[in-house]
């Protein structure tokens, strides 16, 4: 089994790079962090993974490996992979992650998004692109800590109903 991680740096890109860490290590699966990076500088600015005067000129390889980078911080176990696509949009980047699933073949991909619930297939939305795939499991994260639930910590050999 794989856990695949859509990867963009965001803030929830990153709890969800985090919680299939966790789920990986617990359950001995691997973990593939996915970045998709449009060649586009004035996208990789826009969403801040890159800034004008940058030492190094800007190329895909160079933002796949700042990215890189922010994986292994968080993840160093977590297999990276980068692909490059011309077109910056939503759509763009969700077609070339569900390309991707299906060469993974992952049993479960982690999503990093604060807007998979507001409504169905929203147009800026990369998640909703691959929510609809039913080959894989998708698990939803939205706050980067997990919550807290005292009540569903229980006692080895108990049941919540007793």
């Amino acid at each position: 089994m794989t856990f695949l991680v859509p990867f963009d740096g965001s803030y929830l890109a990153e709890a969800a790079l985090l919680r299939a860490a966790e789920y990986g290590e617990a359950l001995d699966e691997d973990v593939v962090a996915l970045t998709v990076v449009p060649d586009d500088d004035a996208y990789a600015i826009d969403v801040g993974w890159y800034e004008d005067g940058e030492d190094e000129p800007f190329s895909v390889p160079y933002v796949a490996g700042k990215l890189h980078e922010g994986v292994t911080d968080i993840a160093p176990q977590a297999a990276f992979r980068y692909e490059r696509i011309d077109r910056q949009t939503p759509a763009a980047i969700a077609t070339q992650i569900r390309s991707i699933a299906e060469d993974v073949r992952p049993s479960v991909v982690f999503l990093g998004t604060d807007n998979v619930g507001e409504i169905a297939h929203p147009v800026t939305s990369v998640a909703g692109g691959i929510a609809e795939n039913p080959t894989y499991d998708v698990h939803v994260v939205r706050y980067y800590a997990p919550p807290s639930i005292p009540e569903m910590q229980l006692e080895e050999g108990s049941y919540a109903d007793e």
